[in-house]
């Protein structure tokens, strides 16, 4: 079978310069008639491209063309067909947010690494923390929190001292940004089918605003969390390079 390429680029001068050499070499379709959609920048334009394409159905390879490329391959202009066909592919599922504020309606995101809650202000955030319905900590003294998928466990979950966590493991991290009581309480790995809510105490005083990968909502009186089965992320990587293996090399480095 013929492969369709769907070439995408972000900004970055050098990922508009592999649009052309590209383009030129393979040809480009639109992602809508495209086999295969390749991804040209760093970990931030991936997010942004699964996001874009996640009703498309069609696997996305990544190229790095940027300064983080997690989720990326090598970038080559050459044997790209070959490497498409050899690569593995793992599946991912987002995280759905729902975020309840001060003004306007219940706010919806999904976030394929983490949602996290941040304070807004000088002050530190006071969260309550449920799962499952259950309260499991009344109150949280912190600069924030996050919920991390196995994919996103190395992004900002692992900058705040929270663990890797295998893909395929079927749990989520739930993570505190510089707990102050309970001190040094790092967080907990839930079970993937787990639906967390933060509510903010004292949101006047203390603002929190919540972020689902690039969107963020300000103001949030409580954020509802959950995994989302029903969206699949389609991930290309090269042989010897999957997810897993940059897992554990993530943890030995």
């Amino acid at each position: 079978m013929t492969q369709r390429i769907a070439f995408l680029a972000s900004g970055a001068d050098a990922a508009q310069n592999a649009l052309v050499t590209l383009t030129a070499r393979y040809g480009n379709h639109t992602p809508e008639t495209a086999s295969h959609i390749v991804a040209l920048g760093g970990d931030g334009f991936m997010l942004q491209t699964l996001h874009q394409t996640q009703s498309l159905n069609i696997p996305v390879y990544g190229m790095n063309c940027g300064t983080i490329g997690f989720l990326m391959n090598a970038y080559s202009d050459e044997d790209l067909p070959k490497r498409l066909t050899e690569a593995g592919e793992e599946v991912l599922n987002p995280l759905a947010m729902r975020a309840g504020r001060t003004k306007g309606p219940v706010a919806k995101g999904l976030a394929i690494n983490e949602v996290s809650l941040l304070r807004a202000g000088p002050q530190a955030a006071k969260l309550r923390i449920t799962v499952d319905g259950r309260v499991r900590m009344d109150e949280l003294v912190c600069d924030g929190a996050l919920v991390a998928t196995p994919a996103g466990s190395t992004a900002y979950n692992y900058s705040a001292h929270g663990p890797i966590v295998p893909i395929g493991a079927e749990v989520l991290a739930l993570t505190a940004i510089a707990a102050f009581r309970p001190r040094r309480w790092r967080g907990a790995l839930l079970p993937k089918g787990a639906v967390v809510r933060f509510d903010v105490l004292e949101p006047d005083k203390r603002p929190v605003r919540a972020d689902a990968d690039s969107m963020s909502v300000p103001d949030v009186l409580w954020v509802e969390i959950r995994s989302e089965p029903g969206i699949r992320h389609r991930i290309l990587f090269d042989e010897g390079h999957g997810l897993e293996e940059r897992l554990l090399r993530e943890q030995f480095a």
